[in-house]
């Protein structure tokens, strides 16, 4: 079980190390007028774990947080995460 929890604790950290570079390259690309990330895939990013990274990277770099759609689907992404999380919690206790 201890090694099936560092695969997903890897995955998971790559997922978030991934989110923060494409939020900043995007916001680079922002300023620069640039070719930019598709919201999309900063989105799917948050939904495959990359949450915590993406709500970090928006403070971090002011990127996104005024864009009212794209904020609402990632709190909704966040909800449904931790919705899942609660109900893996209580299978467990």
């Amino acid at each position: 079980m201890s090694t099936a929890l560092t695969a997903i604790a890897i995955i998971l950290t790559a997922i978030n190390l991934l989110t923060i570079f494409s939020f900043a390259v995007d916001k680079r690309a922002a300023l620069h007028g640039e070719r930019r990330t598709p919201e999309s895939t900063l989105l799917w990013l948050a939904a495959l774990g990359g949450t915590p990274a993406a709500y970090w990277a928006r403070r971090r770099y002011r990127h996104k947080t005024r864009k009212q759609p794209f904020s609402l689907r990632l709190h909704l992404i966040a909800m449904v995460q931790a919705g899942i999380a609660l109900g893996l919690a209580s299978l467990m206790f």
